[in-house]
């Protein structure tokens, strides 16, 4: 027979937990609010599982109901994984890679990756995966799907893998899978890859100028965003992204925005008189509704990286746009006398070393200002600069 009764309950009015027996309480909270809880011990730990409130549950009812929960618990079921279960369910791959792509495309700075990351386990792993539950998902599988692109597309096939895996591991840090994504067993069922040599295909240096006196045959704003590009070392996303609020002509400066930069940090571009010239005929094309120094065809949309590599493939140069850095890096090296830091804070690289990049104050600005001219008046040395 329990210690509590109808009479008992109704009279109590003190805050605290009232034992009835067997592990059953009412709970009384600072506001007089009255629930059930049952103290249970699960695998050796003892647990406290709320029942129900006094509102909806007799003292006939919670007693029948720790009853049921002591039972499952002997039968070495857990109630409360199976409660979350139901409150929880287990999602299905595409579910968690939506959620995993919501959680995690605030932290990625580049809109294109935002899309890619989704549309690649759209196209490639959706139509094996999306309606299996993660937690049924093991390595042969993955390993279908991976197979009809690991050698045609390599490097779309080692993302999908990457992205799989996140969403996988993901699951497994909510509870949905037992185990993390059984990523490193894949290797055994795939052929090996061949190598590729990694670097982005570059223009020799001593070719740049030439490319330069091409750009200008004929005006584009694709072709002025590409002459912009080379003239001040700068990534595609951001000549692409890069607005007339960023710019300032007169001082000769690009202020580009930590949250448009690959590392994060504002990155100070000193504007070389030929560049400041491209920046000048951009503006002659400058149109009202648009803010975007080179603007796409849909004027408030920025330009597409397609659209630079197709310039490039335009003039049949066999080279990819991004490789224009190294070009730059090359012809600091050996054409110039400056350290190899300027040239680096030139590209906006990260310093490997962590004990020096903690006490590096400085940018190089002054000296960075000095080599971007030297930049800009060789890469216009076939096509001069008339300002």
């Amino acid at each position: 027979m329990g210690q509590l009764t109808a009479m008992k309950i109704k009279a109590i009015t003190d805050p605290g937990r009232y034992v009835d027996g067997d592990g059953l309480m009412l709970r009384v909270t600072d506001g007089g609010a009255k629930s059930w809880m049952v103290r249970v011990r699960i695998d050796g730990k003892r647990r406290d599982i709320g029942i129900g409130s006094l509102k909806v549950l007799t003292l006939a009812e919670a007693r029948a109901k720790a009853t049921e929960l002591r039972r499952q618990i002997a039968q070495g079921i857990d109630p409360i994984a199976e409660r979350k279960k139901v409150e929880d369910p287990v999602p299905t791959f595409r579910e968690a890679a939506t959620l995993v792509h919501e959680e995690h495309k605030a932290a990625w700075k580049n809109g294109k990756h935002q899309d890619q990351w989704i549309n690649t386990l759209t196209t490639y792993a959706f139509p094996k995966l999306g309606d299996r539950l993660v937690n049924d998902i093991e390595g042969p599988i993955i390993r279908d799907v991976l197979a009809p692109i690991w050698l045609a597309k390599p490097e779309t096939a080692r993302r999908v893998r990457q992205r799989i895996g996140a969403v996988l591991d993901w699951s497994y840090a909510k509870g949905y899978r037992p185990t993390e994504a059984p990523m490193r067993s894949l290797s055994k069922g795939l052929p090996r890859q061949p190598r590729k040599d990694g670097h982005f295909a570059a223009m020799p240096f001593t070719d740049v100028p030439k490319l330069i006196a091409r750009l200008r045959e004929r005006s584009s704003v694709g072709r002025l965003a590409m002459e912009a590009l080379i003239l001040t070392a700068a990534r595609s996303g951001e000549i692409r992204g890069a607005t007339w609020n960023e710019v300032d002509l007169e001082a000769g400066m690009w202020t580009v925005p930590a949250e448009r930069m690959k590392m994060g940090r504002v990155h100070h571009v000193p504007l070389a008189p030929e560049a400041i010239d491209v920046f000048r005929r951009a503006e002659a094309l400058r149109v009202l509704c648009s803010d975007l120094v080179f603007p796409g065809q849909r004027l408030k949309n920025q330009l597409s990286d397609m659209t630079l590599l197709k310039v490039m493939r335009d003039m049949e140069t066999g080279v990819t746009v991004h490789g224009f850095r190294s070009a730059f890096r090359d012809w600091v090296a050996e054409e110039t006398s400056y350290p190899g830091e300027v040239a680096e804070a030139a590209l906006a690289h990260a310093i490997p070393n962590k004990v020096e990049a903690a006490y590096r104050r400085t940018d190089f600005l002054e000296k960075r200002r000095s080599l971007m001219r030297e930049w800009a008046a060789f890469c216009t040395s076939l096509a001069p600069f008339s300002g």
